[in-house]
């Protein structure tokens, strides 16, 4: 009865001391606070115990110390768990490609350049018969794909030159599930023409290599070489030589070279 008059006689702040003493002589668990509590002193607890002692409750079977009615904690939760919408077709780039420029100059009078799109992948019919016609004002066939059908799940992309007032026309292309990743020396290129003369054929490479690549060497076939390497915008003393980011294209950089008249191309290699 003694012990029943002095627990009686407690007040709520004597219970609430108790409380913590007893949550600093347990292990903390995964309770929602855990991060809160695991560098906190008796002291903090104790303030702790004081501004929210109802709020304790010390499990004796699993060593856990329990919190709730954290100001804002359930609101939180759910802000986490609320969805976000998916992406548009629009944000995903399926309709209008991102574009990148490689490389540009004039040849016999008129400007050439070299553009790579990419394409966002369809995710139904419906986007694949969108893109499937958009590509088609452009000039552009994707690669094995017959159908708008044959584009869902599958990004897409070209490497195009132009000339003059003429069409794009494509030299790398394809549609894939996902990007390759490209390493060390590893380089996929195309050889083409600057203008729609044979005269010019072989004096444009096109391809790609490795993110780590610094350099790639164009070797032409009089024994001379063009040297491309990491390049950002372009100025009045442009080559034609460069290596570049593109834009929507994982894993891999795009270079260009160009040969000078009266030679084309021989071979080309990554060379740091």
């Amino acid at each position: 009865m003694s012990a029943d008059r002095e627990m009686h006689d407690m007040t709520q702040t004597d219970i609430a001391f108790l409380l913590a003493d007893a949550a600093d002589g347990v292990e903390i668990g995964t309770a929602p606070v855990h991060a809160v509590l695991r560098g906190g002193r008796r002291r903090r607890a104790r303030r702790w115990a004081v501004a929210s002692a109802t709020a304790l409750v010390v499990t004796g079977t699993t060593g856990a110390l329990a919190v709730t009615g954290l100001p804002g904690g359930s609101h939180a939760d759910r802000q986490a768990n609320v969805a976000k919408p998916p992406a548009s077709a629009e944000a995903r780039h399926v309709y209008e490609p991102q574009r990148t420029e490689l490389a540009r100059g004039t040849y016999k009078g008129k400007e050439w350049h070299v553009t790579v799109q990419v394409w966002g992948a369809p995710r139904d019919e419906a986007e694949a018969d969108r893109q499937f016609d958009a590509m088609a004002e452009l000039g552009i066939q994707p690669a094995e794909a017959r159908k708008p059908a044959d584009l869902i799940g599958r990004i897409s992309y070209f490497a195009t030159r132009a000339w003059g007032e003429h069409r794009p026309q494509q030299v790398m292309f394809n549609s894939v599930e996902k990007f390759d990743q490209l390493s060390g020396t590893d380089l996929e290129s195309a050889a083409t023409r600057l203008g729609y003369g044979g005269e010019s054929s072989g004096r444009l490479v096109v391809g790609k290599v490795a993110k780590t690549a610094r350099q790639v060497t164009c070797h032409w076939k009089d024994g001379t070489t063009a040297v491309a390497e990491p390049a950002e915008g372009f100025s009045a003393h442009d080559t034609g030589s460069a290596i570049r980011s593109v834009d929507g294209f994982k894993g891999a950089n795009w270079f260009t070279c160009v040969a000078p008249e009266g030679t084309s191309y021989d071979s080309v290699e990554v060379t740091k």
